[in-house]
């Protein structure tokens, strides 16, 4: 039997403290992006007992695809950049799948394509034998690629539930773990007031989020009080640049007789305009309200006071998303999965922390 891999033996490995590897795998303490990633990449390649279902993946991702050569086209309505954890995922699946020896072509949907249910121009579907879809949410439009007979891959989802399932494959950061503990440390610390922030329907990752918030508050023994539910957005906008966004919630908070103690917000960017709206307010972050966000941006640990947040392992996320559209290529009838990959909180400033 092969020896248990260790944090030390990791630590060995890459020429790092002990407690340097157990920040990165426990998400404690502040740590750069870069070396949380090395590490990780290393405790997945070592079979590390936290990642070690991610070793077959690892090896499946790098077996050449026998007989099969072509395009991934990654299709995407917004900025790759606008979520910090997507670059270093998308990095990681270009590498994988360039071991395959696939090419990686990236196409931007308009929303005159969207509405048209059409391809952008760039798209050739004669070349292109898997599709990556990032922040691709309008139910339509996705339908619409997956009755097109081409494997396709969703990074998030339009929030599924009574508007049915995709007829693909999805990969999710898990939304749910993270925020149960957040909660389970909330009340450890006194902290029984805790509300939710979030456009719950803008995707099935916010709608997890709050679901898990409302879990959570039942499991703790703790009222969901709706006034702390701020899950909705301004008539008639679709999708609100900040100003909008902060002008609904000012509306909503001159309707609160009296703020909970904690916020969490469905992801990092709703938690920054949370924290600049009560600014204007004259409310203090953390001396009013705690605040939480999701997805650990590079603002969230550079800004002031530094967000607590949950953050995205982006190197398994990658090796997993390549992993499933991959296997799909290959054996086209699988039966559609949904996957989630590890997430864990990063305590910092705005949780006194």
């Amino acid at each position: 039997m092969a020896a248990r891999v260790t944090l030390q033996d990791i630590a060995d490995e890459l020429g790092i403290s002990r407690n340097t590897v157990s920040k990165a795998i426990n998400n404690t303490g502040l740590l750069a992006e870069g070396t949380r990633e090395k590490v990780l990449k290393k405790a997945i390649e070592m079979g590390y007992k936290q990642f070690s279902y991610l070793n077959s993946i690892v090896e499946q991702s790098e077996m050449p695809v026998k007989g099969i050569t072509g395009e991934i086209a990654l299709l995407t309505m917004g900025f790759a950049g606008n979520t910090s954890f997507l670059p270093i995922m998308l990095d990681q699946f270009q590498r994988e799948f360039a071991r395959m020896g696939y090419s990686f072509t990236m196409h931007r949907v308009r929303k005159e394509d969207e509405e048209n249910l059409q391809l952008p121009s760039s798209f050739d579907k004669e070349r292109v034998s898997g599709i990556l879809c990032i922040e691709m949410l309008e139910r339509g439009y996705c339908s619409m690629l997956c009755g097109m007979d081409v494997p396709v891959l969703f990074v998030d989802s339009p929030a599924e539930g009574v508007n049915g399932i995709l007829k693909a494959d999805v990969i999710y950061p898990d939304n749910y773990s993270a925020i149960y503990s957040f909660v389970g440390e909330m009340v450890r610390r006194g902290k029984r007031q805790i509300g939710f922030i979030g456009e719950y329907m803008h995707c099935q990752s916010f709608f997890e989020r709050y679901m898990a918030y409302r879990n959570a508050m039942y499991l703790e023994g703790l009222p969901c009080r709706e006034e702390y539910c701020i899950i909705g957005n301004k008539k008639g906008i679709k999708n609100p640049g900040s100003e909008e966004y902060q002008e609904y919630l000012t509306e909503c908070f001159s309707k609160l007789d009296v703020l909970p103690e904690v916020f969490i917000c469905a992801n990092d960017y709703v938690a920054f305009d949370v924290i600049r709206m009560f600014k204007k307010l004259g409310i203090s972050v953390p001396k009013d309200v705690w605040i939480c966000g999701f997805d650990d941006t590079m603002e969230s640990q550079i800004m002031t006071p530094s967000l607590t947040t949950v953050h995205i392992h982006s190197h398994a996320m990658g090796n997993c998303a390549a992993y499933l559209l991959s296997s799909r290529i290959k054996e086209p009838s699988l039966c559609f999965r949904r996957m989630h990959t590890q997430a864990g909180m990063c305590y910092r400033e705005t949780t006194e922390d």
